[in-house]
């Protein structure tokens, strides 16, 4: 049962990503350090609601 979620950047709170995780597996919120187009920086992203 894979669901669809979207992740935001933890400085500037930008949507910036949408990515799949499994709701059976994983029941916590994904963190992931990606980049962010508007900081112009590697920050970690969280899962949003």
């Amino acid at each position: 049962m894979r669901v669809t979620v979207t992740l935001a950047c933890t400085e500037c709170k930008q949507r910036n990503y949408t990515t799949t995780k499994n709701k059976r597996k994983q029941t916590d919120r994904i963190e992931m350090k990606k980049h962010c187009k508007f900081c112009n920086d590697h920050t970690l992203h969280r899962e949003t609601r």
